[in-house]
């Protein structure tokens, strides 16, 4: 970057369609609202984004409530663990109503929906918003959303993406459907669209078939900006292929280094260019007027988390039910082997030094549920700056995904309190320069089929 155009990091708001945020102990902060039921809850938060000019804002989903643990939603239901999981795209839409230029992303599964609604909801979603939004692509991950969907049990963890490569190549070929300039919209001569740049897709695959055209003509951004969270090795292979913007998750500045790097190494061999794809880890923030302040702040924020919040949690990801077995009994080489999110149970792994982790390593390793689950950044606004610019300008990430402690607290705070620092020194923008997200986050415009040069699965 030049002295006149300094790189500046990305800043993404992690949200959930729930009665809490990501940190399950948040509903019970005293200082959270209670009215997630409701449109003005999100739009409170969107139009605070806004003000801190946040590029973007994203909800995280699953299909189902956690109901692993014991076998039964009871505890999850009482305790208020991610309880309520409302669809997002509809979320996406209120908050989008409050804002002009804030950037949406919503979470969507390539294992149980199919690619034809989601790449018309997309592009339909896009136009609505005027080019502002973002899908966050996920596989899902345990037997409850598979008994959801009236499915015996979710797909292994390889295969699952096998199916998502397809189910990408299908969405992006639909969203190639028009090309810019084929409406036309002439009333006097009959011509409302050009025929020769409206195009079939004719995609025959291994899991998909569809004919096209997508009836949706594309919008001010070309196509919704793609997001995924890939960390195990095929999961970052497919976030290397089809990802803007990958959320990473890393305890500390020098892991994170090594997966920065890692990352873009990856998305070169998948021969794209890596400045054109954003790594962002995901990193709390607890902020104050004094040290001391913010110290208090997240001390509060602990003594909101409950046992129930990991456990809960660890059996959603891990799809294995902690109840059914002794707290330090090791699992063993095929039980480890079936495990969804092969990430948390190789970091297990590696930081207690054991092949066969427990119960209790897997609960005291992961942090789960509390405050200690990923790194936290806490002091006065200059000392969470100084972080965060170690971070970013140390070669860990290109922004960061700000996860709240409590609502709209946590946000209230950072944008109030960090975001004129970072302003100060030049990190973050002083106004939005373009409309679209695209634009927020320093990415070209893709041009129809730009992504087809990456290689394909299936027969176009």
């Amino acid at each position: 970057m030049s002295p006149r155009n300094p790189r500046q990091m990305s800043l993404i708001a992690f949200m959930q369609a729930q009665n809490c945020s990501n940190y399950v102990g948040s509903w019970r902060h005293p200082a959270s609202m209670s009215d997630f039921t409701t449109p003005e809850y999100y739009q409170r938060i969107a139009r605070t984004l806004e003000d801190g000019l946040f590029d973007m804002a994203f909800f995280d989903d699953r299909l189902a409530m956690p109901d692993i643990y014991g076998n039964s939603h009871r505890e999850t239901v009482e305790h208020g663990v991610r309880a309520v999981k409302m669809d997002p795209s509809t979320i996406l839409m209120a908050m989008a109503c409050a804002t002009t230029r804030l950037g949406l992303g919503a979470t969507y599964s390539t294992t149980y929906y199919e690619p034809f609604h989601v790449a018309r909801l997309f592009a339909t979603l896009d136009l609505m918003t005027k080019g502002r939004v973002a899908w966050n692509v996920v596989t899902s991950l345990n037997d409850s959303e598979a008994h959801n969907f009236g499915r015996e049990e979710h797909l292994e963890h390889d295969l699952r993406y096998d199916r998502a490569d397809e189910f990408m190549e299908v969405v992006l070929g639909l969203w190639d459907s028009w090309e810019d300039g084929a409406l036309i919209v002439d009333k006097a001569n009959d011509r409302f669209a050009d025929p020769d740049k409206v195009h079939r897709l004719d995609y025959v695959g291994k899991y998909f078939k569809s004919k096209g055209p997508l009836p949706v003509p594309r919008s001010a951004q070309g196509n919704p900006v793609i997001l995924q969270a890939g960390a195990s090795g095929r999961g970052m292979s497919f976030a290397s292929r089809w990802s803007d913007l990958v959320f990473a998750a890393y305890p500390t500045l020098e892991a994170g280094r090594k997966t920065y790097a890692a990352f873009k190494k990856s998305i070169a061999e998948a021969e794209r260019d890596p400045d054109e794809v954003k790594v962002a880890p995901a990193v709390k923030f607890v902020v104050g007027e004094s040290e001391q302040q913010a110290q208090d702040k997240l001390a509060l924020a602990a003594s909101t988390a409950r046992p129930i919040d990991g456990l809960a949690l660890l059996c959603e990801v891990l799809n294995v039910d902690f109840a059914a077995r002794p707290y330090d009994k090791p699992f063993t080489d095929e039980e480890l082997a079936a495990q969804s999110w092969h990430s948390l149970r190789d970091r297990v792994i590696a930081v207690s030094g054991k092949k066969n982790p427990s119960v209790r390593d897997f609960v005291e390793v992961s942090g789960r549920g509390t405050v200690d689950e990923g790194p936290n950044f806490v002091g006065t606004p200059t000392q969470v700056a100084d972080q965060m610019e170690a971070w970013f300008t140390g070669g860990a990430c290109d922004g960061f995904v700000i996860q709240a402690l409590h609502v709209p607290g946590s946000y209230e705070d950072f944008v109030r309190l960090v975001v004129p620092e970072l302003q100060r020194r030049g990190l973050h923008r002083t106004a939005y320069s373009g409309n679209t997200l695209r634009e927020h986050l320093g990415l070209k415009r893709p041009q129809a089929r730009d992504w087809r040069r990456v290689g394909k699965a299936g027969t176009l």
